[in-house]
């Protein structure tokens, strides 16, 4: 897989958990336990770790934070976590502050940015809402999504008065006009004509970033086989998540969340195949984005210190999974400018963890 290469998974000798602890970093409407929008939210929809963790007697036990990102790395401080759910800003903030975990799959990247304002709106660019209230959730990757965009016309979060509200609430306060612009889905806003769109930055990968799912250093140096049985069921979801036949399925089932609707979904994805979006590849672009989202969070200020990837993202358990579900050419490969490679490396997951076929 490019940068990464397969190493074997060694089993060690250790009673299995009772349980294991599940972060997700968002919640449905209200605080409902839902996810939406990835293949996490499959596996829990679909109960695909139940399934497979059933005959063994091991509990699972899932988190749901509306606190997202900032409330995950509380919890996982706390030692309250084995495996979490993270947009990049608040997985680098966990790592800045000493959160001890490995990436091991990825769960989405790609997509369109889309700046949101009310719709009795004046505004034509972000200089006519200099000095207003605008939105994010703080300590989240869209915090890291709008400073980027800012920086992309030249302004910093100190040219607004900028506050922090979920999703769910940012959706609300535009209706009524309590915020004066947000990053957001317009789709369904627009059709009830109480926002609409200021601007729209297409597939820009400069501006998006991606999604990661970590296990805790502590859980997967006790139970590495457990942690290779739930990553391949992982990419199982991943995989139903990028088949076409399941497009429509994937937006009913996300939009019972309650925060994004399936109409949200349909538009949002319009451009873009189900695989682009939901690949668990931890490849060029991946590792790429991650360090570029370190040195974005540093020049923005939003962490003190830096944080190295080196030993931080862990392709073994994806690799393994991908060679014994025979989907190693199933998703594409991006490079670090986010474009497909042109060589498609297949990698075997075998004991020497070598790469054994080009294509």
């Amino acid at each position: 897989m490019g940068l990464l290469t397969a190493q074997p998974v060694f089993a060690q000798a250790a009673d299995q958990p009772r349980e294991i602890r599940i972060a997700y970093s968002s919640a449905g409407a209200a605080g409902r336990p839902l996810g939406g929008g990835n293949p996490l939210a499959v596996a829990h929809q679909h109960q695909l770790f139940e399934d497979e963790f059933a005959a063994d007697g091991i509990k699972i036990v899932w988190n749901f934070f509306p606190g997202a990102g900032p409330a995950t790395n509380e919890a996982t401080a706390r030692g309250l976590i084995d495996f979490g759910h993270h947009g990049d800003l608040p997985v680098i903030v966990g790592r800045s502050t000493g959160l001890k975990h490995k990436i091991v799959a990825a769960l989405g990247r790609f997509g369109d940015t889309h700046f949101v304002v009310p719709s009795g709106s004046t505004a034509r660019s972000l200089e006519d809402l200099r000095g207003k209230k605008i939105s994010t959730f703080k300590g989240t990757a869209g915090q890291l999504t709008l400073a980027r965009v800012l920086a992309k016309y030249g302004y910093t979060e100190k040219d607004f008065r900028v506050i922090s509200l979920n999703g769910e609430t940012t959706r609300a306060s535009l209706t009524t006009g309590d915020i004066d612009g947000s990053i957001t889905a317009p789709y369904s806003l627009e059709a009830r004509g109480v926002a609409k769109r200021l601007f729209t930055i297409d597939r820009d990968p400069d501006i998006t970033s991606v999604t990661s799912f970590w296990v805790s250093e502590d859980f997967e140096e006790k139970y590495p086989d457990i942690t290779q049985r739930l990553v391949t069921t992982l990419v199982k979801a991943a995989h139903w998540a990028s088949l076409e036949e399941n497009r429509e399925d994937f937006f009913a089932l996300s939009a019972r969340q309650g925060v994004t609707t399936y109409d949200d979904y349909q538009q949002e994805y319009a451009s873009y195949t189900l695989k682009e979006r939901h690949s668990p590849l931890l490849d060029e672009y991946f590792a790429a984005t991650i360090q570029r989202s370190i040195d974005h969070a540093l020049e923005y200020k939003l962490i003190r210190r830096p944080v190295s990837i080196d030993g931080w993202i862990e392709p073994k358990y994806l690799l393994n999974a991908l060679d014994e579900l025979e989907l190693q050419t199933f998703w594409d490969e991006y490079d670090d400018t986010g474009k497909i490679k042109n060589v498609h490396e297949v990698v075997s997951a075998d004991q020497q963890g070598t790469v054994v076929q080009s294509q």
